[in-house]
C-alpha cells in the first residue's frame, strides 16, 4: 500500500546569535493510510518538533533546512502559507499536549468547535453547532446538549482532551498528529482516550502518529515505531518487533525502564546520563556517551541507519538481529 505521508531527510534547525542548534537531523519515515505510527524518544529527541515540521508550524528562529515532506504525492515544503493553510487543519490535523493551553477560556466549547467547523465548512452557525453536538458523540462526551454550553475550566482532564480531538476531526482529516495526547491524565483515563482514538480511526478510516515517551501507549494502540535520540532515528520496526526483538541499544534501555505488573526489581532501571543538547551533540554515535557497548568506534564514526529483515531500520555499529 502506497504511503499517505513520507517524510524524507529532514533537517531543522534553529538559529541563534552565535549558534545554530539541529532539532532534527535526517530524518526518515513513512505513514500507510490507516495506520498509527509512534515517535517515541526521551525529552529533547526531536518528535514534537518533527511533528510541528510536518504541519508547517516551525517559526523563526527556526527552519526547515533540508528533505521533503511529501503527502498525496505533494512535497509540503514546497507550497506556499496560503496553500499550507489549506491542508493544515483540513486533511493534517494536529491535538496538542495540554489542552488547557489550546483552548479559549472565556469561550463556551459549542463556540471553539462550532468556530472550527465554519472555518473549514460553508455552513450557517446553527448548523455547525448540530454538528459540534455530533461531534461530541462521536468523542464519547455525555449529554453533549449540556456540553457545549459549557467552559473550558468546568471540564476535567479527559473531558478537554476529548473536546480537543473534536475540534482535530472537524474537517474529518486523513492524518491526525497527537503530542503527547495522554499526558496529565490518570491512568484510567488515558486508557479511555487510548479507546477513543482507536475507534475514532476506524470510523474515519484516518492515520495516526502519535508522540510519546510512554512506551505503555506504543503497545496500546501502534503498528509501527520510529525510535528517535538526539534528533536522529535509531530504529524503526514493527511494534511486535520492537517489543521482542529490540536491535538498538537505546531502544533496549528504554523498554528495560519501563516497570511492568509482572516485573519486580529491587533497584528502579534507568538509563545513565541525560539526551545531549542539541548544541552539545558529539562526533560518532550520539548514544555512545550512554551506552553500555560502546567501543572507541562509536565515538568516532557516526553509524547509518542500515535495512534489516522485516522492513525494519537500526542505526548501530553492534546492533544484531536475533
Amino acid at each position: 500500500m502506497e504511503p499517505i505521508l513520507k517524510v524524507k531527510g529532514l533537517k531543522t534547525e534553529f538559529y541563534t546569535i552565535n549558534n545554530k542548534i539541529t532539532a532534527v537531523d535526517d530524518v526518515s519515515f513513512s505513514v500507510k493510510r490507516k495506520e498509527t505510527l509512534a515517535i517515541v524518544g526521551e525529552s529533547g529527541s526531536g518528535k514534537s518538533v518533527t511533528s510541528l515540521s510536518i504541519m508547517g508550524l516551525i517559526m523563526p528562529p527556526g527552519k526547515i533546512s533540508g528533505g521533503e515532506i511529501e503527502y498525496n504525492g505533494k512535497n509540503l515544503l514546497s507550497l506556499k502559507e496560503k496553500e499550507m493553510q489549506q491542508i493544515r487543519g483540513n486533511e493534517i490535523s494536529m491535538i496538542f499536549q495540554e489542552p488547557m493551553t489550546s483552548l479559549n477560556p472565556v469561550l463556551t466549547i459549542g463556540k471553539q468547535i462550532s468556530e472550527a467547523i465554519r472555518k473549514r465548512q460553508k455552513i450557517s452557525i446553527k448548523d455547525s453547532y448540530k454538528k459540534a453536538i455530533e461531534l461530541l458523540q462521536l468523542v464519547e462526551i455525555p449529554s453533549p446538549e449540556r456540553r457545549i454550553k459549557e467552559y473550558p475550566y468546568q471540564l476535567s482532564g479527559g473531558m478537554r482532551q476529548r473536546v480537543m480531538i473534536a475540534i482535530a476531526l472537524a474537517s474529518n482529516p486523513k492524518i491526525l498528529i497527537a503530542d503527547e495526547p495522554t499526558t496529565a491524565l490518570d491512568v484510567t483515563i488515558q486508557a479511555q482516550i487510548l479507546d477513543l482514538m482507536k475507534n475514532v480511526k476506524e470510523k474515519m478510516g484516518m492515520s495516526i502518529i502519535i508522540i510519546t515517551h510512554d512506551l505503555g501507549v506504543v503497545a496500546e494502540i501502534a503498528d509501527r515505531v520510529v525510535v528517535m535520540y538526539a534528533g536522529k532515528v535509531v530504529e524503526q520496526a514493527d511494534v511486535v518487533s520492537i517489543f521482542n526483538n529490540p536491535l538498538h541499544p537505546y531502544t533496549k534501555r528504554l523498554l528495560a525502564s519501563s516497570l511492568t505488573i509482572d516485573k519486580q526489581v529491587q533497584k528502579f532501571p534507568t538509563i545513565r546520563g541525560n539526551v545531549p543538547h542539541p548544541s552539545q551533540l558529539l562526533k560518532g554515535c550520539r548514544f555512545h556517551p550512554r551506552c553500555e557497548l560502546a567501543t572507541k568506534q562509536c565515538s568516532e564514526k557516526e553509524p547509518i541507519l542500515e535495512m534489516k529483515r522485516n522492513n525494519r531500520e537500526v542505526r548501530c555499529w553492534y546492533a544484531k538481529e536475533e
